[in-house]
């Protein structure tokens, strides 16, 4: 069985959802940036090791993801998870677990990079919305895709109304991902697409997660 090791830095809503899967994963630990996550209590309450490396007890970046990477490293884990870890990692720490750390960007990239997605994408008037599970590379919500879902864009839609309709699609997809790379039927190819073996359950395989387009249940 694969381990994984999920990084946060907030309430875990993304941590929770893993939790809850039932994924054929050992959790080995969940590590905080933030002292104060809510999310350090749900792993505690999972039975899940939980532990805190505080951004701000370093000076720099680098002193930073040095310390993260020794953390992770005790642990030794097949796939480290970015479940709302809001620190950008140097490309010495991205290096370093190439291929086996990913994250959830709450847009469909590569539209929309950055910070503040829903509201770029109410002002830019489009009409379906969305998020993407990526793995990490050195340039920034820029590595190769490994599953998207979309959300329709209504009228009279909030930045918080968008972004809790995407939230349900975040929690079903990337614990999907996890299952995915687990069961070791995930390949990069050398031009950074990713390859999903039995590509003809695919289709199974996120109705079984209820992954049906939210046009479906109107």
């Amino acid at each position: 069985m694969k381990s994984i090791v999920i990084l946060i830095s907030g309430r875990g809503s993304n941590m929770q959802a893993i939790l809850e899967a039932k994924l054929p994963v050992k959790i080995a630990a969940v590590i905080s940036s933030n002292p104060n996550a809510v999310g350090l209590e749900t792993a505690r309450q999972h039975c899940i090791p939980a532990h805190v490396l505080n951004h701000r007890d370093h000076e720099t970046r680098e002193e930073f993801d040095t310390a993260l990477a020794a953390k992770i490293d005790e642990f030794n884990p097949d796939l480290v998870v970015l479940a709302g870890f809001m620190r950008i990692l140097t490309q010495g720490f991205v290096h370093r677990y190439n291929g086996r750390l990913i994250n959830i960007h709450p847009s469909l990239l590569p539209a929309f990079t950055g910070l503040n997605t829903h509201a770029r994408a109410l002002a830019e008037g489009v009409k379906i919305h969305g998020c993407t599970v990526h793995f990490v590379t050195p340039n920034l919500d820029k590595g190769p895709i490994i599953v998207q879902a979309a959300v329709p864009v209504l009228p009279g839609d909030t930045e918080e109304t968008l972004g809790s309709r995407m939230l349900e699609q975040e929690h079903k997809i990337y614990p999907q991902a996890i299952r995915w790379f687990a069961e070791g039927r995930l390949t990069v190819t050398p031009d950074g697409n990713v390859i999903l073996q039995d590509q003809q359950t695919v289709e199974t395989a996120l109705r079984n997660a209820a992954l049906l387009s939210p046009w479906e249940a109107q």
